[in-house]
């Protein structure tokens, strides 16, 4: 039985306007800086939300200067409103960096309205339309500029143009463009009411997601679907099927969303050192654990940012909705 994602994944979103050719348009730009609107970003990758983490903090760009840094980024317009970032060191904010391990991605935001400076996991799903386009474009660009600034060609240092969105090398005049590296994530079912969860070495104990893996040089989409599945769980899978696509900026990825269908007969072998737990988990307890976080034993799903969610949503929706 196959499914259709319910709704778009939550950044997949996106409402302002990215074209290109205004980024290069000096004239345009100054036109629109002074009613545009900024939102920064720190080292740690968060930025202000406030009502509970549903709306991003802007800031008038008349307190940047009189035209943006050479450090801005352009996000995109809006009713003729631009919006840019500009990324803060670390020594430009006092609040205190996240405490460390892997088990902070799960923390969402504090019950205030007040602001709070959160990252994109934790209020990629609650931000609107508008918010969450422009935080991921924002998170997406600065991880790439803090690894692009020698040039791959010469390592000759490189600077920022086109309003953020190249870097061009100072000594050869090579222009480098924003990375994207692709990666697979496959919903693995049987056909039926059961689906295969895994749990990621490092990851809170009862959390489980979909598998999911980078695709290697030479090889297509649909092959790295089978190969990570067989390598991370050890089962054969069929009938491989595209469902929908979401930019996963940490550092640099675009998820491409996969429904594919296993033998529950088949031993599950996790990979060491690379999946802690797998198993099958039946259609009702998913609802429950969807409905209700936290009331199935060792049933914690994936938050509701990624579009692990969004499948295992759609999958549990599927059948007598």
């Amino acid at each position: 039985m196959s499914f259709e994602l319910v709704e778009l994944p939550a950044l997949s979103r996106f409402t302002a306007d990215r074209s290109e050719p205004l980024r290069a348009d000096a004239r345009r730009i100054a036109q629109l800086w002074p009613k545009a609107r900024v939102i920064t970003v720190d080292a740690q990758g968060r930025t202000q939300v406030a009502d509970r983490g549903t709306r991003l903090v802007d800031h008038p760009a008349a307190d940047f200067g009189d035209g943006p840094p050479d450090t801005a980024v352009l996000l995109g317009e809006q009713d003729g409103v631009a919006y840019w970032a500009v990324p803060l060191t670390e020594d430009e904010t006092d609040v205190a960096a996240p405490a460390s391990g892997r088990g902070r991605v799960w923390s969402g935001p504090e019950p205030t309205d007040d602001p709070q400076w959160l990252d994109l996991r934790a209020v990629g799903a609650l931000l609107d339309d508008t918010g969450a386009g422009l935080f991921t474009t924002a998170v997406a660009l600065f991880h790439w500029h803090r690894t692009s600034r020698f040039c791959t060609v010469c390592g000759g240092p490189t600077d920022s143009v086109k309003s953020g969105w190249a870097r061009v090398c100072e000594r050869c005049g090579h222009e480098e463009y924003p990375r994207t590296d692709a990666a697979v994530i496959c919903l693995v079912h049987d056909g039926a009411d059961r689906v295969l969860l895994a749990r990621g070495v490092g990851w809170p104990e009862g959390r489980y997601s979909v598998l999911a893996g980078f695709v290697e040089a030479g090889e297509s989409l649909e092959a790295c679907v089978a190969r990570e599945v067989e390598e991370e769980v050890g089962v054969v899978v069929t009938g491989i099927r595209y469902l929908g696509s979401q930019p996963w900026p940490f550092p640099r990825s675009l998820m491409v969303g996969f429904e594919a269908v296993a033998d529950p007969a088949e031993p599950l072998r996790p990979a060491e050192d690379e999946i802690a737990q797998a198993k099958w988990v039946s259609r009702a307890d998913v609802r429950q654990a969807l409905a209700e976080p936290g009331s199935v034993p060792d049933l914690l799903l994936a938050p509701g940012a990624s579009i692990a969610f969004r499948m295992i949503q759609s999958w549990a929706l599927a059948d007598g909705r």
